[in-house]
């Protein structure tokens, strides 16, 4: 079927989710099924790390058309075991304190049967996602939890609006976009063209000072 605006049909979204699965190095060819109903993508398949899955996700929403990923996509841990805590929680720490972006000294990972969690403060919005974000793609890491928080700023609401609404001009040119300041939490609400837009003015909203959180309500119209 059609996507919402009649110009890019379901067998097209399927036939560049395939293709972009296979330009992606990460993943092995024919691992990594595509089902598309509506704009909808339904990935299924079996692949061997969560970090491995998280990328067939990314992959599917680059492409254009694309309005939602379903991901049913199954993971096998190498081995029996799979990988023990301890080895998981030495590389999260290691792969913390590698990332200049993340102050790896203000935060606590314990790992429970290959779940990390994540406890600490940070000062910015973008250094808790960084964190979580290193963490995620390490191999034998079944999921996050992360409990970090953000110190209070010094900003004021109505500023950090103005802010992020210049950065996102900036950047990505769209009027499109509406942001409300909600103490210090940012809520973001209107249409982009794109999921590499919407990632990206989210991105803009967690690098503001202050910000704690990005309530990101923005949704992707067909091009």
């Amino acid at each position: 079927m059609a996507t919402a605006r009649g110009r890019r049909t379901d067998a097209d979204i399927q036939r560049d989710v395939l293709d972009e699965l296979n330009w992606d190095a990460r993943m092995q060819p024919h691992e990594v099924g595509a089902v598309v109903t509506d704009g909808v993508v339904s990935l299924t398949g079996r692949v061997d790390s969560y970090a491995r899955r998280w990328a067939a996700e990314r992959d599917a929403h680059r492409v254009r058309g694309v309005r939602a990923v379903a991901n049913e996509i199954e993971v096998r841990l190498p081995g029996e075991d799979g990988y023990a805590d301890a080895e998981i929680a030495l590389a999260a720490s290691r792969s913390l304190e590698w990332d200049s972006f993340v102050p790896a000294d203000q935060l606590d990972v314990t790992v429970a049967n290959g779940w990390v969690m994540l406890r600490g403060v940070v000062d910015w919005a973008y250094q808790r996602r960084a964190a979580e974000r290193e963490v995620r793609r390490l191999r034998g890491v079944r999921g996050v939890t992360n409990l970090i928080d953000v110190r209070p700023g010094r900003r004021g609401g109505t500023d950090v609006a103005r802010e992020i609404r210049r950065a996102l001009a900036r950047r990505t040119g769209s009027d499109r976009i509406r942001v409300t300041v909600e103490g210090h939490d940012v809520v973001l609400t209107g249409s982009v063209r794109s999921w590499r837009e919407r990632n990206e003015a989210e991105r803009v909203a967690c690098s503001a000072p202050g910000v704690w959180s990005v309530d990101d309500r923005l949704t992707v119209t067909a091009e």
